[in-house]
């Protein structure tokens, strides 16, 4: 297990170096500077060439990455060009609402869609099976933002029933207003819930038709020890291995929903900083969402691998 998740946390290294240089190369395909926006339209040249010397805009692209890499390795994100402060301060402003937001759509998830796969893997073919299969395709064939749009327009304006914006919201009036949280958590939530449950029906299926099952029932273990300490471990692999193929739905779907609702999240930060061309500021947020998708992804690894380590032993 340790020299699995030793290898795992080497090759994550890897991959975050990579999305650094991936990232600054990135944002420096974005047309014009902050310079470029902060002046008016009556700026002269010699203006904006004096502000974007100003800003260390000027030097080379080699120079400004390995600045940036550099204090990214010391946990420095770098100095916004719009409030001249930390990008570590824009971060801690904007990343609470969407960790609540992903949080809590996860504590949805996990639980319905491994309780929708095992409903489904016991009774194949069955009604709820068919039932279940059925909404799930339907669910997963349409986009987040679609499905934000539809709910929108059928339970917001529509019937009333649930807020249509978090315009004039603030973090502070979620206690009393948790309706606030239905439909964002359920747009995220929606596509996970379908994966995940057809990877654990799945699961469910293959291990039940198993020969071991097969000889426990005929030896006579009762059907409650059987399903809890033999045949839901092993079905669930499946859908743990499918949570962290998915974890880039988790954070992608999180980021779409805030733009969709107007939440004060890291996408709007994201935005804003976009349009001011903010670059420190959209590197640092997009390298942060970035590795949280990987790390998210290395727990799920490592919670798979710990469930059923014979993947090691076979290498």
């Amino acid at each position: 297990m340790r020299g699995y998740a030793l290898q795992r946390l080497a090759l994550g290294g890897v991959q975050l170096a990579l999305l650094t240089v991936l990232v600054f190369l990135l944002t420096s395909l974005l047309p014009g500077d902050a310079a470029d926006v902060r002046n008016d339209e009556d700026a002269t040249p010699e203006q904006v060439a004096a502000l974007r010397e100003q800003l260390g805009l000027d030097r080379p692209a080699l120079e400004r990455f390995t600045d940036w890499a550099g204090g990214v390795l010391t946990g420095d994100l770098g100095t916004s060009l719009v409030s001249g402060g930390p990008v570590l301060d824009v971060l801690a402003g904007s990343a609470g609402i969407t960790l609540l937001l992903a949080a809590v759509t996860l504590a949805v998830v996990v639980p319905l869609a491994v309780l929708l796969g095992i409903a489904s893997g016991l009774r194949e073919g069955g009604r709820l099976d068919r039932a279940v299969t059925s909404v799930t395709l339907a669910l997963n064939a349409v986009p987040d933002f679609v499905l934000a749009l539809l709910l929108v327009a059928g339970l917001s304006l529509r019937l009333g029933w649930l807020p249509a914006t978090w315009v004039g919201v603030g973090t502070a009036d979620l206690i009393a207003r948790p309706a606030l949280l239905v439909l964002p958590v359920g747009v995220v939530a929606a596509r996970m819930i379908c994966l995940l449950s057809r990877q654990v029906r799945a699961g469910m299926v293959t291990v039940l038709k198993a020969g071991y099952v097969t000889q426990a029932r005929r030896l006579g273990v009762p059907r409650r020890t059987l399903l809890l300490r033999h045949v839901l471990p092993n079905a669930a692999v499946p859908g743990i291995q499918e949570l962290a193929r998915v974890g880039d739905n988790l954070v992608g779907g999180v980021l779409i929903v805030e733009a969709v609702f107007a939440i004060p999240g890291v996408a709007t930060a994201l935005v804003d900083a976009v349009e001011a061309r903010d670059v420190p500021t959209v590197q640092g947020l997009a390298l942060v969402v970035a590795a949280a998708a990987l790390l998210f992804s290395l727990a799920a690894d490592l919670v798979s691998h710990r469930l059923v380590p014979r993947a090691e032993v076979l290498r």
